[in-house]
């Protein structure tokens, strides 16, 4: 469905950024016997609102086919597991809550996140619409609904548990296409003197290091502070702090309350307001730039990886993650540049990257090809995943990060 205005401010007369052609969904991966059938592909185009300065993609796949049936879930990253750890400590610690308190996580994947709020003795509920992922939550002790979260949904929570002192989005608000919808059950869930807390990556942090992978069909959004601001004072909410974060190649953690609460405007709203005017957010050639970018990436890292296959170079890639698949089939990276994929993540192991149709498998094969390059796709965990390879090292392998800048460690 092509998106008929911004998503924040309605306008409909928005500039094409970088256009990345027609993508496969960057999670549905393949089992072998669906190669040879027909894949679904969609246009992947960035565009900008030079209204609000919104930074978003024109085309919106329905919900129900990207999340249903997921297979990313947030308990494989020990980075990760250690920022849920710290983002709750930080939530409890500045806003006082208690054993009293209950904290609602919307997409709340594997409940990765809520077991650490509940370790700190709070009450949770997490919220999460893929049926699979929800059903390891309440494995693992979650209380679950099995939803996409809605203002409908808002209201049933308040009616069956009660309203929430902390709600927590992380990773998810950038998903959503109605944020009206978000934002209307929010408002209803929330206790007057609660905390809205969100991470989204932030679109500072996008632009400077050129990280045009993570543009793909569920990242609808990529948020700067000042359209977030604009767009909560139209709900009557407030954003009272904001903190960056280097998780995803680099966050915004943004804390909301309701207009009238008790809370104060912390200074770095205003800190992080001028950094984005310094860098000409509001003007598209800070946008024109990143597509100029990008297109050198593709040639430098096309150009390497042809390079070491002339020699007779074993490469092969880690990381089967969302972003890398936009890099791939964006690069036209393939299985004869690739050998295969080694991921963490049991879900993924024999299936094939979508589009380009590269084989996923255990780490364990690492070693039985003995690999000289490692293409690391998931280059947000890239020295994480240096250190659980460093049998690969002592090997003889060698790393390729693609981004920010091709380099071979």
């Amino acid at each position: 469905m092509k998106l008929e205005g911004c998503r924040i401010c309605k306008n409909n007369k928005l500039k094409k950024i970088l256009d990345l052609g027609e993508m496969p969904l960057a999670n549905a991966f393949l089992d072998e016997n669906q190669l040879d059938q027909e894949e679904n592909f969609f246009p992947l185009r960035l565009v900008w609102c030079d209204s609000c300065n919104l930074l978003q993609i024109d085309e919106v796949v329905a919900p129900e086919i990207l999340f249903k049936d997921y297979l990313y879930v947030s308990g494989t990253s020990e980075v990760l597991r250690k920022h849920f750890e710290e983002l709750a400590t930080d939530v409890i610690n500045n806003y006082k809550l208690n054993d009293d308190s209950l904290v609602i996580d919307i997409a709340s994947n594997d409940g990765t996140l809520l077991k650490e709020f509940k370790k700190l003795n709070t009450k949770v509920l997490g919220i999460e619409p893929a049926t699979n992922i929800a059903k390891i939550a309440e494995e693992n002790g979650i209380k679950t609904v099995n939803d996409f979260f809605s203002e409908d949904v808002g209201e049933r929570v308040v009616k069956e548990i009660g309203q929430a002192d902390a709600i927590t989005a992380t990773n998810v608000v950038a998903h959503i296409n109605d944020l009206d919808d978000l934002l209307k059950g929010v408002s209803i869930i929330l206790k007057d003197d609660g905390v809205f807390v969100i991470e989204v990556p932030y679109l500072v942090d996008l632009l400077e290091k050129t990280e045009f992978d993570t543009i793909y069909h569920e990242h609808l959004s990529y948020f700067a502070v000042c359209p977030l601001i604009k767009f909560f004072e139209k709900h009557n909410l407030n954003m009272i702090d904001v903190k960056r974060v280097s998780i995803h190649g680099g966050t915004i953690r943004i804390f909301v309350s309701k207009k009238g609460s008790k809370y104060t405007i912390n200074e770095n709203v205003n800190k992080l307001i001028s950094l984005e005017e310094e860098m000409g957010l509001d003007k598209i050639v800070a946008y024109e730039q990143f597509a100029e970018r990008v297109e050198k990436l593709k040639k430098d890292l096309v150009q390497l990886l042809q390079k070491l296959k002339s020699q007779n170079k074993i490469i092969i890639g880690y990381g089967a993650a969302a972003k890398g698949n936009t890099l791939l089939n964006y690069y036209n990276i393939g299985p004869d540049l690739i050998d295969f994929i080694a991921d963490l993540n049991p879900m993924k192991h024999n299936k094939f990257t979508p589009g380009i149709h590269i084989p996923v498998h255990s780490p364990e094969r690492i070693y039985e090809v003995k690999a000289d390059y490692m293409l690391i796709l998931a280059w947000n965990f890239a020295d994480e995943i240096m250190k659980q390879q460093v049998k690969f090292k002592e090997m003889g392998g060698k790393f390729i990060i693609p981004v920010p800048e091709v380099k071979i460690k």
